[in-house]
């Protein structure tokens, strides 16, 4: 919320989403995206070791999803990524932003990727 009356506020399509480092991605032939998440820590070190878990959790995107992810460059707004996704799928990503706006907050919130403001007009 703005502090006072002159502050505007911020715009979420204005956000510019970053890839973090720690996590490794590939896109095969058919432009599917698959994440790769290396289980760390003592939790995972034992489940490893006891129940055979993997060291590397693999997350595989959907069409929208595996379309997105790549458009994630750190240069790019939300807003600019949404321009692409509408010119793609056209009626199928309706309603374009809502969706678009929530898929990034749920790639944030599970640590994927970072969201930054975006530069001020």
């Amino acid at each position: 919320m703005a502090k006072n009356k002159n502050e505007a506020q911020d715009n979420y399509l204005d956000y510019v989403p970053v890839i973090l480092d720690k996590h490794k991605w590939e896109s095969d032939d058919e432009g599917n995206v698959t994440i790769f998440i290396e289980n760390k820590g003592i939790f995972n070190s034992l489940a490893q070791k006891l129940m055979k878990k993997p060291k590397v959790s693999q997350i595989h995107l959907e069409k929208f999803g595996s379309f997105i992810f790549p458009l994630i460059d750190g240069k790019s707004s939300i807003y600019e990524i949404g321009q692409k996704v509408g010119a793609h799928f056209g009626d199928d990503a309706e309603p374009l932003y809502p969706r678009l706006t929530k898929y990034i907050k749920m790639l944030n919130d599970y640590g994927l990727i970072e969201v930054k403001p975006g530069r001020k007009n």
